[in-house]
Formats: C-alpha cells, structure tokens, sequence
C-alpha cells in the first residue's frame, strides 16, 4: 500500500538543496573566470571553446553512471549523498589547484595542466549535481515540486553571485591585483579559487549531515514501489554487458516528455555555452575597444603588450564577473516568483516566456557599444568603466529571468514522467541534453567566430541570442504527464 509522502518544512527544502549554492559558487567561478585564465595561459579565441569542451564531455561521460549509481546505493550515509560528497571534495582540489598551473611549468606545461585541472573540476562538479538534483525529486514531494526547484534555484543563483564577483572584490576592496603576467594567473583570481573551495565543502558538508534520506523501505512506499520486487533487483549480481542493455534501452525508450524537452534544452544550452566562452573577448573588444590582434597569442608572442591593453582585459574580466553576477542576482530574484507564476500560468508559458527574454536579451549586446568612461558606485566601492559596460547591465536582468527558467522548469516538468525507481540514471541521461549541445557548440563556435566574424566575438553572441528564441518557440512542443510509479 502506497504510503502519502510527508510534506517537507521550508527549512527542509533549504537544506535539501544548500549544497548547490556552495556547488555553483565554484562553478560560476569557473565560468567567469576560466576563459580569462585559459587566455593567460596561452589559449587563443578560436581554440578557446575547444578547450571548454572539457566540461560537456565530463557531464556526459559522468552523470549516467554516478545517476545509475546512486540508484542502487543505499548505505550508513544514505542514496545520494554519499556522491554528493565526494564529488564536492574533488571539486575543491581542483579549484585549489588550477590557478597554479605556472608552478608545475617544470613537470608540465601550464596550459595542459590547467586543462586537466578543468576536467576535474567538471567531473566534480557533476558528481555533485546529479545527485542533488535526484536527492530533492526523491525527498520533495509532488504538490511542492515547483517550491523545491524554486528553492534550489533561487540557492543556485545566490552562489553564483558570490562566486562571480568575488574576484573584482578582491580587486576593488581588498585591493588585490588582477592582472597576470604572461604564462601566470592573476592574483585575484588565484585568491578567489581559494575562497570558493572553502565554501564548496562547508555547503556541502551542511546538507550532507544536516539532510536525512528516507530508508529503503519509506522510500518505496512513498514512490508506490514494491519494496520486495526492488530489493531482490538490487541484489542481482548484472555483467556489464547487460547494465550497458539495459542503459541504451532506457535512452531508446526514454519518457516522451524527456524527448521533447531534449530539444528545449539544445537551444538553450548552445546559447549558455556561448555566454560563458566568449563574454569576455566580446565586451573586451566591443565595449573596452580593444582590437582582435590582442587575442592573437602570435601576434602577442612578437609585440610588446602595451599597459593599456593589460589593463582593459583585466578590467573587462572584472566586468564579467559583475555582469554574471548581475543576471544570477536577477535569477535569484525571479526564483522567488517563479513557482507561484507557474502555479498560477503553467510552467510550459513560463518557461518559453523566460527564454524568448533572454533570447532578445543576448542580441542587445549589439546596442551597446559606448566607450565614454562612467564612475559607477556598487556599494562596496567605486569603479570607471565605459558607459557601454554599465548598459550591458539591462540585458543581464532578461538573461536571469531565462537562467531561472533553465534551473528550474525542465526538472519540474520532468519528474512527474520518470519511473521512481530510475530517476537517479534519468537525471542522469537528462544531462545528455546539457552536454551535448556544448559539446556541438565547443566544437563549432570558434570556427564560426574566426571564419564568419572574424574573432569578432559580439557577433556570436547574437547567435546566442537566435538559439535562445528557437528554445523558447521548441516549449510549445513539450507534453507533461503524471507521476509514473514503476517501469
């Protein structure tokens, strides 16, 4: 007999989802700031999205078998979190350790080692939010799904503004320097990676011991499991020849809703990508004046780098970090209203609203384009920039609202059409629709900048922009269903 499942306290839905503001704390660190370390190493802006593509494989590569995994575990520390855990400290060491890619030059090259270091923060950080994502779909209960991911995004969105601006604080308020010398990483930058590690584990660590996971037995009578049937399938010793069957089974035969929403999350991923790679040469050289022949590491290799030039990179990558900090904030925001919107309108209206907004919002970038320098007061201290940089401002509140919609919406309609007892490795799956239009992006971005637009990077972000609309339109093809019990 199904058992009702209880309903959950608003602090623990909080603690259920914590972990994830420490989690995209370090990721949106990575975010704003891996390109920028990636290009003081040595990369250039047509190899600079090749190089981002460390992070789609690893979610593709990780995130099956860590879902896949966590179905099947159950011990002293729970189903979940045993993954989340891990995941977390390797996260950290990775943060620690890749900003010092010059001090290992002896033993190998920086640039490499700060790509491997990349890899294993990626790796980390998706063993960390497959888990998560299935520990609130297990622990929430369907009348307070849109709460729970409300919350979880709204907890995602606050990391990601600490974690964004934290090194042009340090730079303006500490007064650390941000700018590098060749082949080296800016001190700030350095600083920052330090901080976020710490606050990875400490959020982590909270919902890890401060969240208890149902026991086998509870959790199946709540999801309308026979808990006998499912104790004996766990216990079944399976070759891997046959768990590889029966994965490739469960792709092929995926919920329809997944399907439809497969193609949601391609245009919307392939525009994100975007974002992340190329704000930074964009602004740099559309707001900040700075020509495309200053990303050319040959051209750079055979010139001496003027000082103004130094200065307006390093002054534009602390721009990136206000501005994705800007458009978390604003995700933060709409988080709140986001479950009570889509209560109220649905979520499929919801959902293709926020990304038709941040569609346009990305093509705004082109409007833009004022060098006049402007004292701007952000509480915490004063800062010059040209007035461009500060407008850019306007387009980061459009690209919250879909962000919001991205963390949120696609999970809540998903969990109602996933078996309960499969949900781990279909998250997991699900992350195929994140990964691969990177991946596709990674590997044809940087030939459409450079033999397209000529490394003029403003211009691919319009083309974030057009992927972003093709989402929006792609919601209106999206069926939901309800829960499903068993497969």
């Amino acid at each position: 007999m199904q058992k009702q499942q209880p309903q959950l306290s608003f602090w623990q839905l909080w603690t259920v989802s914590f972990g994830f503001l420490g989690v995209q704390f370090g990721f949106a660190l990575q975010n704003a700031n891996a390109s920028r370390i990636l290009t003081d190493l040595g990369a250039d802006l047509h190899s600079l999205s090749l190089f981002w593509l460390v992070a789609p494989i690893m979610g593709l590569l990780v995130q099956p078998i860590v879902g896949a995994a966590s179905d099947r575990t159950w011990n002293r520390l729970g189903r979940r979190r045993p993954f989340i855990l891990a995941g977390a400290i390797a996260a950290a060491i990775g943060m620690y350790l890749m900003p010092n890619a010059s001090l290992v030059v002896a033993f190998i090259a920086p640039m490499i080692f700060g790509v491997l270091m990349l890899a294993l923060m990626d790796a980390s950080f998706n063993v960390c939010f497959q888990p998560f994502r299935a520990l609130v779909s297990d622990m929430v209960p369907p009348q307070q799904r849109n709460s729970g991911y409300s919350i979880q995004s709204l907890l995602i969105n606050v990391g990601a503004v600490i974690g964004s601006i934290l090194p042009f604080v340090l730079t303006n308020v500490v007064g650390l320097e941000n700018t590098a010398e060749a082949g080296k990483v800016a001190p700030s930058v350095v600083w920052a990676f330090y901080i976020g590690a710490t606050v990875l584990l400490g959020s982590v660590l909270w919902t890890v011991f401060r969240t208890k996971e149902y026991k086998p037995k509870d959790y199946y009578s709540y999801k309308g499991l026979d808990a006998t049937k499912m104790e004996a399938e766990l216990a079944l010793k399976k070759s891997l020849k046959t768990k590889l069957s029966e994965f490739f089974k469960l792709v092929w035969t995926m919920p329809d809703t997944m399907r439809q929403l497969a193609v949601v999350q391609f245009f919307s991923w392939f525009a994100l990508f975007i974002m992340w790679v190329y704000t930074t040469p964009a602004i740099t050289q559309h707001i900040w004046g700075v020509e495309v022949k200053w990303f050319d590491p040959d051209y750079l290799s055979s010139v001496d780098v003027p000082a103004s030039i130094v200065a307006a990179k390093g002054a534009a990558g602390d721009w990136v970090g206000i501005l994705f900090a800007g458009y978390s904030l604003f995700a933060a925001v709409f988080s709140v209203f986001l479950a009570k919107l889509a209560d109220k309108i649905g979520r499929k209206v919801v959902y293709a609203s926020s990304l038709f907004i941040g569609g346009l919002s990305y093509i705004s970038f082109m409007l833009f384009e004022d060098l006049t320098p402007t004292t701007v007061n952000l509480l915490i201290t004063e800062v010059t920039v040209p007035f461009g940089a500060v407008l850019l401002m306007l387009p980061m509140i459009g690209i919250g609202i879909a962000w919001a919609a991205i963390l949120a919406m696609p999970y809540a309609m998903l969990a109602g059409s996933l078996p309960a007892n499969k949900t781990g490795v279909y998250m997991g799956i699900f992350n195929f629709t994140i990964a691969m239009p990177q991946i596709i992006c990674g590997l044809t971005a940087g030939f459409i900048l450079s033999n397209v637009f000529d490394n003029n990077a403003v211009y691919i972000i319009v083309v974030a922009g057009v992927s972003m609309l093709l989402a929006g339109f792609a919601v209106f093809g999206v069926k939901e269903h309800v829960q499903v019990t068993e497969s």
